[in-house]
């Protein structure tokens, strides 16, 4: 199936079920089943995750699932945020609870109750924590694997500090952290912060990470959040000072969710299927042996050999020696993105070469046996290349600068949106009449600094500073 804009919604759930990335059929809906392949896959992003937090002093750790209404009402704005998504647990057995609990729907209300435990001195600071779990969030909207679902694969760093200065530095470590993981999945992405009114419950501010989809639509993959004092406070997060004076501590988060799954699919993804970047495919190199009437033997056993001096090198590799046509095999791995087809035959053998296809590209050659694992390499280096380039040039060309708001079509078919940036005041005034007249999400103004001279759009009042708005997932 094509994908486009209007193809989109059809051709996502298509490829995740051809792919078996999931199974939908769990009997609760939004709950689904990670099979081993897209399981394999989230694996790798949860290693790269653990990859910085671990060299960035970060320690993992895992809370309870279950959070004490107590405890989860302590921040009246964080409550209001999530009251109407939270599942309650309201019975153990056949008694009635006297304090009903609420299955995590993220975990600030279940980590800092320990946190004002943990933390004494300031020799306690900064403390840097994450874990990788599973929250629930009572979603009511329609599911959509990876996209949308009621059990959602979590990670989240929390941290606290001696400072509000100290915890901004978190802050940049994070976004530091977000290049470079975004880098890895060639995903491109926003830094937006948040209006006040869409900020994280509880938050001083919001930096939302933001990838367009095919549709046009934008999906958010994570956020980042300084929380200055308004959750250490009403937790009674404190630390005795150099001085013996007492302070509440600063504190930040950063989480990401399966989502960026979702992302992988949508953004790298074509008619054929999966397009993995080398980086997170459960196979990098799928072998297929090409078979003669007179030298199978011999090709087979060289098909053999070749998989594992690949596997010996470091790759991922996967021998295709099915009885079944090569062609029919062609179809297999490229519905499930493998990114280097190798091809071997009684003449690629005499040639002493083997035959590539990237997925990427569909670009066909050979690489010289004595050199195949720089070859190999080489090859992933410009697949990792391209497939960042594609992905960043579409979200770029996605964006259209906004003047007036009689040039947003009124027409909301997927074929017409746009990711809009254009002048704002930042009044919230101004910002939810824009939304409003319009039925368009304001998604932030730039995080990092971005040259602009203009009018904001709703009241022409003279601004340097550009938003952007889009219709979300």
């Amino acid at each position: 199936m094509e994908k486009n804009a209007e193809t989109y919604g059809e051709w996502y759930l298509d490829i995740v079920e051809k792919a078996g990335l999931s199974d939908k059929r769990y009997p609760i809906k939004g709950m689904n089943v990670w099979t081993p392949y897209g399981w394999k896959i989230m694996r790798f992003v949860d290693s790269f995750l653990r990859e910085e937090l671990d060299g960035t002093d970060h320690d993992e750790v895992c809370f309870p699932l279950l959070i004490p209404e107590t405890e989860f009402k302590k921040e009246k704005d964080h409550i209001k945020g999530f009251d109407s998504e939270v599942y309650w647990v309201t019975h153990a057995g056949l008694d009635e609870l006297d304090v009903r609990l609420v299955v995590r729907p993220t975990s600030e209300t279940a980590m800092y109750p320990m946190f004002s435990l943990w933390v004494r001195s300031h020799q306690d600071l900064p403390l840097k924590i994450y874990q990788i779990v599973n929250t629930f969030r009572y979603e009511t909207k329609q599911t959509r694997p990876f996209i949308r679902v009621r059990e959602i694969h979590f990670f989240e760093s929390h941290t606290c500090h001696d400072s509000e200065e100290d915890a901004q530095r978190q802050i940049e470590e994070d976004l530091e952290i977000v290049k470079r993981l975004m880098g890895r999945l060639c995903l491109p992405y926003f830094l937006l912060k948040r209006t006040d009114w869409d900020k994280f419950p509880g938050a001083h501010y919001t930096v939302g990470i933001d990838t367009v989809m095919p549709n046009h639509k934008t999906l958010q993959l994570g956020s980042v959040h300084h929380y200055r004092t308004n959750f250490s406070v009403p937790y009674d997060i404190t630390y005795e000072d150099e001085n013996g004076e007492h302070k509440y501590v600063h504190q930040t988060t950063y989480g990401m969710s399966e989502r960026t799954l979702g992302a992988l699919i949508s953004v790298h993804g074509d008619e054929k299927g999966l397009c993995l970047p080398p980086s997170v495919a459960p196979f990098e190199i799928v072998i297929i042996p090409i078979l003669g009437k007179n030298q199978a033997v011999d090709v087979a056993k060289a098909a053999k050999d070749l998989t594992n001096d690949l596997k010996k090198a470091g790759f991922r590799v996967k021998l295709d020696d099915r009885d079944d046509r090569p062609g029919s095999k062609y179809y297999d791995w490229e519905i499930k993105g493998v990114p280097l087809r190798l091809e071997l035959g009684a003449r690629d053998i005499e040639n002493k070469v083997v035959t590539y296809a990237r997925r990427d590209t569909g670009e066909k050659g050979t690489i010289p046996m004595d050199s195949l694992v720089d070859g190999i390499n080489g090859v992933f280096d410009s697949i990792t290349k391209n497939l960042s380039e594609k992905a960043w040039k579409f979200q770029m060309d996605s964006v259209t600068e906004l003047s007036s708001v009689d040039d947003i079509p009124k027409d909301t078919e997927d074929t017409k949106l746009r990711i809009y940036r254009f002048g704002w005041c930042g009044s919230p005034e101004c910002g939810h009449r824009f939304e409003d007249d319009n039925d368009i999400k304001i998604l932030g103004t730039p995080y990092l600094h971005e040259e602009y001279n203009g009018k904001c759009i709703v009241c022409g009042k003279e601004t340097d500073t550009p938003a952007y708005a889009a219709r979300t997932m």
